[in-house]
């Protein structure tokens, strides 16, 4: 069903914004994200030095804040649709913060379960303070972004952003699990991707229309712009696993196949070389295995069908977006889809 063998029908995506109504998503969003990791430090005002000491070492300012960027974005694009409002409510910034608390804890946590060593290019709180530590951490993160989520007094938004974390923690078990079958592996894996990494962005885009618009097709456009963003994110994610340098990335490459799991590309490539299956079910543990599948990838086009797959998840996300009424706003949306397939890092 995903398989395509001639790029022609997707090489239109480079030229979809015309020169003069080109918008660079991080210069138009930077506005309302200013002072953004401050805010999020107001959050977590803590009493103990050393949890205050964990939580600034995330909230560095470093981050791209990609995920806070497509949601006042978002913001602007729907309260334009609805009456041509130009400002983002202090309600919909404060999904932005959420959103980034929420993305951010879930890193911490991931980390200790991965055992990682690096995340953006430094030591993982894990690996500094401890694993015990780094749990409580991330629990901390999450209980602020709670006492946050309560502040906006919405239990319409309340409700879309607990999904969230649900959706966090049941991804999180599907990563733990895997599927005989091969047929199932693939919805396995692309609920396994919306769960960790696209409901995020999917719900938060949907909370910021529900502040800023009443009209249940505009939350459902941004509800579907945001999943298909955060699909074609994880599975550009992926990609690079296998096509990137580890100084470049940030973390150490072939990381999936290490921890056991079977991306994109991986399943891919099994349809080329089946003898990876056997390598699938034991979670590549065999010495060997890492190295052995990391070849099959490259010598098959799993790379290239899953960024084909990224591509297709990146036009429906365009469609949705191109319903709303025009905008600066808009087109920066419509452009970062195009950022999403092309970013190397």
């Amino acid at each position: 069903r995903f398989h395509h063998t001639s790029t022609s029908h997707w090489c239109s995506c480079s030229k979809t914004v015309s020169d003069e109504k080109y918008q660079d998503p991080f210069q138009l969003g930077r506005k309302d994200l200013k002072n953004l990791y401050e805010d999020i430090k107001k959050e977590l005002l803590v009493s103990a030095a050393e949890l205050k000491e964990m939580c600034d070492y995330y909230f560095d300012g470093k981050g791209k804040a990609f995920r806070p960027m497509i949601v006042v974005l978002m913001a602007r694009a729907c309260n334009i649709h609805h009456n041509n409002s130009k400002e983002v409510q202090a309600s919909q910034r404060s999904v932005a913060i959420i959103a980034e608390m929420i993305h951010t804890a879930s890193l911490v946590h991931d980390d200790v379960i991965d055992d990682a060593n690096s995340r953006r290019g430094k030591r993982t709180l894990n690996q500094i303070w401890g694993e015990r530590k780094a749990v409580l951490a991330g629990d901390f993160i999450l209980s602020a972004a709670s006492v946050a989520l309560a502040r906006i007094g919405n239990t319409t938004i309340i409700s879309v952003l607990t999904q969230v974390i649900e959706d966090l923690v049941r991804g999180e078990f599907l990563q733990l699990g895997s599927k005989e079958n091969e047929n199932e592996r693939f919805a396995h894996y692309l609920e396994k991707t919306f769960k960790k990494t696209a409901s995020l962005i999917a719900n938060s885009c949907k909370a910021v229309s529900i502040l800023g618009c009443p009209d249940p097709k505009v939350h459902e456009i941004a509800y579907q712009y945001g999943k298909n963003v955060g699909i074609a994110f994880q599975l550009i994610d992926d990609v690079l696993d296998f096509t990137s340098c580890a100084d470049h990335l940030g973390k150490p490459t072939a990381a999936d196949l290490k921890l056991g799991l079977a991306t994109g590309p991986v399943l891919f490539a099994c349809r080329q070389f089946p003898e990876m299956n056997a390598m699938i079910m034991r979670r590549f543990s065999k010495p060997g295995d890492v190295e052995r599948a990391r070849k099959y990838v490259l010598q098959s086009d799993g790379v290239q069908q899953t960024t084909y797959l990224a591509q297709r998840y990146c036009h429906a996300a365009t469609r949705e977006i191109r319903k709303l009424r025009p905008s600066p706003e808009r087109e920066a949306l419509v452009h970062l889809t195009e950022m999403v397939l092309m970013r190397d890092k």
